[in-house]
């Protein structure tokens, strides 16, 4: 069965007092691109993240996100030394000149040096393996909605494709009935110059060789958006050569009912994978 190419997953991140989230969306593409954002520091996995993705999909533009949404708390470090010195200074200088020493906790605090913080950096190596863990869940879901897109695509194009061959039919009685009253109108000669002229034999039969094509086409898992459009382009040609053949209002009310659903099927092969 086809799959589409617009589908959403996401699925949370965790490892330790890290916490976070992997997005992944995906829209119509001619081939397979994807956009990473991700936290400051972790470029180095676009390259895993881009096989993981590629091993499911072949086209599409994929966006793929990776956010932090929690992290260790920032370090806090009390440089002790310090403190010594500055107290030690204080003492002094309060004998020295006879001064009351009222240095608070507060005070020692806002001295330059004394305390020191240090932010915690999530490594992107550490957090790979619960990223890859998310990204594989995100990856299923987003798959998972490009399939039963899939199937309404190709619910749709089955449709079209029927509608088709029932205006094939009509053309084909048009035909016999045209040919039959021509016999009876006209010489043998100017029959058979007529019935040359309109002969859409070979049309008719392409036409209906590649409706075939486009429903063995539905029924593949992958990989037919692009051949779906080729089929669709050539299913144009035969019809464009049918209504030049053949100069008839019946006829020409047919070709523009085919030549209306090739182009639903030719538009909906454009969100085919």
């Amino acid at each position: 069965m086809i799959t589409g190419m617009t589908g959403f997953g996401a699925h949370e991140i965790t490892f330790g007092k890290v916490k976070g989230i992997v997005e992944i969306k995906s829209v119509n593409h001619r081939y397979l691109d994807v956009a990473f954002y991700l936290p400051t520091g972790f470029s180095s996995l676009e390259d895993k993240i881009q096989k993981a993705i590629a091993a499911h999909m072949k086209r599409g533009r994929v966006t793929v996100s990776i956010k932090i949404t929690e992290r260790p708390h920032t370090n806090i470090f009390l440089n002790q030394e310090a403190v010594k010195r500055y107290l030690d200074f204080a003492r002094d200088l309060g004998k020295k000149y006879h001064l009351k020493n009222d240095v608070t906790v507060a005070d020692i605090m806002r001295m330059p040096g004394v305390v020191e913080s240090k932010e915690v950096f999530v490594q992107a190596v550490e957090l790979w393996p619960a990223v890859q863990k998310a990204l594989e869940k995100s990856v299923a879901s987003l798959v998972n909605m490009r399939r039963r897109e899939g199937r309404a695509l190709s619910a749709d194009i089955n449709g079209q494709l029927k509608l088709m061959l029932s205006r094939i039919s009509v053309i084909k009685a048009r035909i016999a009935l045209l040919l039959k009253e021509a016999k009876g109108k006209l010489s043998q000669e100017e029959f058979s110059s007529y019935q040359k002229s309109n002969d859409i034999h070979e049309e008719l039969e392409r036409l209906a060789h590649y409706i075939d094509e486009a429903r063995m086409l539905l029924r593949q898992k992958d990989g037919s958006g692009k051949k779906l459009d080729f089929i669709a382009q050539e299913m144009q040609r035969e019809t464009n050569t049918i209504g030049s053949k053949v100069q008839d209002k019946e006829v020409a009310a047919a070709v523009i009912a085919i030549k209306s659903k090739v182009e639903k099927i030719r538009e909906q092969s454009n969100n085919v994978e």
